[in-house]
C-alpha cells in the first residue's frame, strides 16, 4: 500500500510429462481414420486412408495407405497395407508392400511378408518372415545373347532329336 508493489500470487510453470504410450502421428498432412479405444469393428475394412486402430478390429483389412495399430489395439484379421506400425497386438498374417515396425510392447502372432521389417526390443514375434523384393523398374528390353552357330556335336543331337519326334 505505501510504497509497496503487491505481490501477484504465482503460477507454477506447466511441464509436460513424459508418459509411456508414444505419440502415433499421420504420415501425411491428411489426417487419419481413428478406430477409438472403445470402438469394437467386426467385418471387412478396404480403404485408401492412412487409419490408426486403438479399438478392436476382427476380420481382414486391406489399405492402399498406412496402418498404425496402437498401445491398446488389438486386431485378430489378415491385413494388407502398404505400411504397418504397430505398437498393440496382432493375430494374424500381415502383408505389407514397403515396411512392418514392431514397436516395443507390440505383439504378432502370424506370418509376415514384407519388404523392410523393424523390430524393436521388447517386441513380441512369433511367426514366419517373408522378405519380398521390391520390383525392379523394367526400363530395358530383355537383351538375347546372339546368335551362336552350333557346333557338329549340338547338330547331331539336334538332327536325332528332330528325327525321333517326326
Amino acid at each position: 500500500m505505501w510504497g509497496k508493489t503487491e505481490e501477484q500470487p504465482s503460477t507454477p510453470a506447466v511441464r509436460p510429462t513424459s508418459s509411456a504410450a508414444p505419440t502415433i502421428r499421420a504420415s501425411s498432412s491428411e489426417r487419419a481414420t481413428i478406430i477409438g479405444k472403445t470402438m469394437r469393428v467386426v467385418g471387412e475394412i478396404s480403404s485408401d486412408e492412412e487409419l490408426v486402430i486403438d479399438g478392436e478390429l476382427e476380420g481382414i483389412l486391406e489399405l492402399r495407405n498406412r496402418l498404425t495399430i496402437g498401445p491398446t489395439g488389438k486386431v485378430q484379421a489378415n491385413i494388407k497395407a502398404k505400411e504397418v506400425v504397430i505398437f498393440g497386438s496382432v493375430r494374424g498374417n500381415v502383408d505389407a508392400e514397403q515396411r512392418i515396425a514392431l514397436r516395443t510392447g507390440a505383439s504378432i502372432i502370424g506370418d509376415i511378408k514384407t519388404a523392410g521389417i523393424v523390430i524393436e526390443d521388447g517386441a513380441y514375434f512369433k511367426g514366419g518372415i517373408d522378405i519380398s523384393r521390391s520390383e525392379p523398374a523394367k526400363s530395358e528390353p530383355n537383351r538375347t545373347e546372339p546368335h551362336k552357330t552350333p557346333n557338329k556335336t549340338e547338330e547331331k543331337h539336334h538332327q536325332a532329336s528332330a528325327a525321333a519326334k517326326g
